[in-house]
């Protein structure tokens, strides 16, 4: 199994949740986030003034997949989030060593 984190532009996240589900997953944990990556920000102008704005708006997904399905998802995301520019976000994928379902007790892919 694998656990797939994303994290987007805010103004992705329908996309990428529609995207998600069309090929199969409808079950997925969203997250509000701050933070940037090379760029360090950006510098906006408010009422003549000029400030730096440090940690932008992200939206961090997470999902835990098979791995059968994990580079299908991953493919979904990024056509879904892609603009073409700085900012667009990263995808994190590692293993997963188990999964319970707390309700049923049941364990391994059949939980997910």
């Amino acid at each position: 199994m694998k656990k797939i984190e994303a994290i987007i532009r805010p103004e992705k996240v329908d996309e990428v949740r529609k995207a998600i589900e069309a090929v199969g997953y409808p079950g997925i944990t969203i997250t509000e986030a701050q933070g940037h990556g090379k760029q360090k920000g950006v510098v906006q102008q408010w009422r003549g003034e000029t400030y730096r704005v440090e940690f932008l708006p992200k939206v961090k997904i997470e999902l835990v997949v098979s791995d059968a399905d994990a580079e299908r998802i991953i493919q979904a995301v990024i056509k879904a989030a892609k603009t073409g520019g700085v900012g667009d976000g990263k995808i994190f994928v590692s293993d997963v060593k188990d999964v319970i379902r707390i309700r049923t007790g049941e364990r391994g892919e059949i939980a997910i």
